[in-house]
């Protein structure tokens, strides 16, 4: 990455949502199907006090037809938390957001950025970006109704479109509806030919044009998404923007959330160690069989990276995702996983 030295900010944007989720915006986990479930978030919260994590994309029409409480149930202990929502209706949007504030989330994110034709046929997702005032028509409707943030995550463009000015456009026109903070997947969205999995490959990315945005509008918060593997690139978009949003990294190797506080929150190196993760998960696990019926299965697969590089990491893995032993405990299994596995230093 080539970062533009005569674009580095020397003082902070302005701090227009509410100081603690503009903080936790400097680092976050990007929201994920089928991945960022409550459970996953349980653990990521394990591992960083302070980033700010998203839940999945939740439709306006599974909240507002479906089983609220499974859609927005959550752990006290994920503060600070945002609450994606898929849809294209202002009025939907405002009564789901309005749900979300009274269900404690700490901001609403409306989605304009995933690809998949499933999201599509709804009429929402990237297919958004091609209608930057019906999503500003979004965004006023749910900032009439909220108190907390309401935030946008978008791409650079839409297949073939590359140009510059049709994301600048649609941060100006989404901006002048109430929303200052927009996270920003530095690739396009190619809406037919590619997969979801395609679409976060295959399009190259172009962090420049990111940085050309919060150029562009100073007074408004960005956040970057797409490509983040390591601790450097995150510092040196820092150094430019507000935030650093990192999607399958953090799901991958979870441990490398765990040097998050020290490097960009200002706190004391941890102590903590994956042995005592892994110990408070499955107390999390105990938990959760009582109260709510969930097998330890259903959340031991967010941790299988946790121990990733390590020696004895494939048996250890292997023990975990093991089926056969779910009639044992949480406890027993993890006693089993570490049978003959080094423990760390």
């Amino acid at each position: 990455m080539t970062v533009d030295e005569t674009r580095i900010r020397t003082e902070p944007s302005p701090v227009h949502a509410t100081d603690a989720v503009a903080q936790a915006m400097r680092v976050s986990v990007a929201p994920m199907m089928d991945w960022t479930d409550r459970h996953c978030r349980y653990l990521h919260r394990l591992l960083s006090r302070h980033a700010l994590l998203y839940t999945e994309m939740v439709t306006t029409g599974a909240l507002i037809h479906g089983d609220i409480p499974r859609h927005l149930r959550f752990n006290d202990e994920e503060h600070p938390l945002a609450l994606q929502l898929g849809g294209s209706e202002p009025a939907d949007l405002a009564h789901c957001a309005k749900l979300g504030e009274e269900w404690g989330y700490d901001e609403i994110n409306i989605n304009c950025g995933c690809p998949s034709e499933r999201v599509q046929r709804g009429a929402f997702g990237a297919c958004l970006m091609n209608e930057p005032q019906l999503v500003a028509d979004c965004v006023k409707a749910m900032v009439d109704v909220v108190s907390v943030p309401v935030t946008v995550k978008h791409r650079i463009g839409i297949d073939k479109i590359e140009r510059y000015d049709f994301v600048r456009d649609f941060v100006g026109t989404v901006s002048e509806a109430g929303c200052d903070t927009f996270i920003v997947h530095a690739r396009n969205a190619w809406l037919k030919g590619l997969s979801p999995k395609q679409n976060r490959e295959v399009p190259p990315l172009r962090y420049e044009l990111v940085h050309r945005l919060k150029h562009d509008f100073p007074a408004l918060r960005f956040s970057i998404n797409g490509g983040f593997t390591d601790v450097a690139q995150m510092k040196a978009h820092l150094r430019l923007l507000d935030g650093v949003m990192v999607g399958r990294e953090a799901y991958h190797n979870p441990w490398s959330l765990a040097d998050w506080d020290a490097l960009f929150f200002g706190e004391a190196p941890t102590s903590l160690t994956r042995e005592a993760v892994e110990l408070a998960m499955c107390d999390y696990m105990v938990r959760e069989a009582a109260e709510h019926g969930t097998p330890w299965s259903n959340i031991a697969r967010h941790m299988l990276g946790l121990r990733n590089g390590l020696p004895g990491a494939r048996r250890w893995r292997q023990v975990w995702s093991d089926h056969r032993l779910k009639s044992k405990s949480p406890h027993e299994v993890m006693a089993s996983a570490h049978e003959g596995v080094p423990q760390e230093a």
